[in-house]
């Protein structure tokens, strides 16, 4: 590292965690983000910032008036932009040294596949379960690591499923098809700084899976009811007849 990235990067380095060794991890590390929206806005922001060294943001929507309201990764000139665009714009501008890789398409598992294999973390910050499992379904097959996030209304959870870790389970041991609700931020709202919590949450369990830093929350269910701000947790095992990952 030049004088520049020590300085960019020295208040992470100075954490015995991370260090100058870590810290080159999360340069050299490759991370997917699926979805650009309220919680892929601050995971993105927050990791481009540590120092992730190449991220490839998958969307395909664009930024509507709505949006603006939690999705600050976006602004208001960014208006009908494709979001990846808007945001690879926003996160070059926070950290020029971070390469970004613009997907905007709706990707099939074949392709979902291609772009995973090269990656050491992937991010979920989707809202619907269809496209979790499928990313679920492709994390468990290129065995990477997968951090999930969800919030809606003041509700919000995140996990890390370890799929390059026979022995752990899978998003869909958690949550089994065809048991899923269809409740959407669109139909029922979601408060706003909700989503920073949550994407911070997962931005930093991206850093320590990478980093190899403290516990992450593989095995775990993190639970926040942000109106009392009471946080829980609850533990999980891999089921033996998920037909994902225990085939």
């Amino acid at each position: 590292m030049d004088d520049q990235t020590l300085l960019r990067y020295s208040r992470q380095i100075l954490l015995p965690q991370i260090d100058i060794e870590g810290q080159q991890q999360l340069i050299d590390s490759h991370v997917v983000i699926v979805g650009l929206g309220g919680l892929g806005s601050p995971i993105s922001m927050y990791l481009a910032a540590a120092g992730i060294g190449q991220l490839s943001l998958i969307d395909f929507d664009v930024v509507e008036l709505s949006n603006l309201q939690r999705q600050i990764v976006h602004g208001t000139s960014d208006l009908k932009r494709p979001k990846v665009e808007s945001a690879r714009d926003r996160l070059l501008a926070l950290n020029p040294n971070t390469t970004i890789n613009a997907i905007n398409k709706q990707l099939d598992e074949e392709e979902m596949l291609s772009v995973f294999a090269t990656a050491d973390v992937i991010v979920d910050a989707t809202d619907n379960f269809d496209t979790r499992y499928m990313i679920n379904r492709a994390a468990h097959a290129t065995r990477k690591p997968l951090v999930s996030g969800a919030a809606i209304r003041f509700e919000g959870q995140v996990s890390v499923f370890r799929h390059d870790q026979a022995d752990q389970a899978c998003y869909q041991c958690v949550y089994r098809a065809g048991t899923s609700v269809t409740e959407t931020c669109s139909q029922t709202g979601v408060i706003a700084p909700l989503l920073g919590i949550i994407g911070s949450v997962q931005a930093l369990e991206t850093i320590k899976v990478i980093t190899n830093a403290g516990n992450d929350l593989s095995g775990r269910l993190l639970l926040l009811d942000s109106l009392a701000m009471d946080w829980h947790t609850m533990k999980f095992k891999k089921d033996p007849k998920c037909p994902v990952c225990s085939q």
